[in-house]
């Protein structure tokens, strides 16, 4: 993992692939995972979208994305069945042709015996001219990566494992630093002093995020910057004026 010369921001997007997640019968459990292991690194997960299993879909976003952002993820469609038309898609999208990479292949053969790689399976080894690929210890079956693009199983289990095996990989910008300060009242009575700090500093990002506590309602500030000290004056501007808030 290397840092991007003078600490230049690295921007990152997520790409979910799957009719099961577009009708709510599966779940996405990697969209927060994903997002809070790019922040820790400073790759900041801008924009994640959601299509279906649909080759053009899918071609239109990864073009979109990759010449928008640093780094594009991907998530699902790499599997052996009819609708796992990611690597396909992927292949389409870099004008790049796409067969079983013998490397892929010899992966397989680590986890499913030879007399068993029928043609579905082996669908798991067909991966885009010129890619290089990411390493699946969970199941073998690889993910891949072309030019900016990462390519990774929608299974979560398998998903982790890959995107550990990614990073290193990454050049990564300034970390991300946050403070929390709870306010201790409802966000509607601190909507407009909070508005007069964050005017006040405009580069350093403040939000306020209500929540239901044991007493009621009540809201947790997080101010968030890349500059440790422009991130101190700010927390400490949200606590004085936290703390000159009348008892409730």
């Amino acid at each position: 993992m290397t840092q991007a010369p003078g600490a230049a921001s690295v921007t990152s997007a997520l790409l979910v692939i799957g009719d099961e997640i577009l009708s709510g019968r599966t779940k996405d459990k990697n969209i927060g995972h994903i997002a809070e292991r790019l922040t820790e690194i400073g790759a900041d997960l801008k924009e994640v979208r959601v299509v279906p299993d649909v080759e053009a879909d899918i071609v239109d976003a990864l073009n979109a994305l990759r010449h928008r952002y640093t780094y594009v993820f991907t998530t699902g469609g790499i599997g052996p069945t009819h609708d796992d038309i990611t690597a396909d898609a992927v292949a389409k999208a870099f004008g790049v042709s796409i067969d079983v990479d013998p490397r892929a292949k010899a992966m397989l053969l680590q986890f499913i015996a030879e007399k068993d790689l029928n043609e579905s399976r082996l669908r798991m080894a067909r991966i885009p001219a010129g890619a290089d690929l990411i390493v699946n210890p969970v199941s073998k079956a690889p993910g891949f990566r072309l030019g900016n693009v990462f390519v990774m199983a929608g299974v979560p289990t398998i998903m982790h494992a890959m995107l550990e095996a990614v990073l290193p990989l990454l050049t990564t910008g300034a970390r991300m630093l946050s403070e929390t300060v709870l306010a201790n009242a409802r966000e509607g009575d601190i909507a407009a002093p909070l508005r007069a700090i964050a005017e006040h500093y405009p580069d350093v990002s403040i939000g306020s995020y209500p929540f239901m506590s044991e007493t009621g309602p009540n809201t947790n500030l997080v101010v968030r910057s890349r500059d440790p000290e422009r991130l101190a004056l700010a927390r400490d501007a949200v606590a004085a004026m936290v703390a000159a808030l009348p008892p409730r």
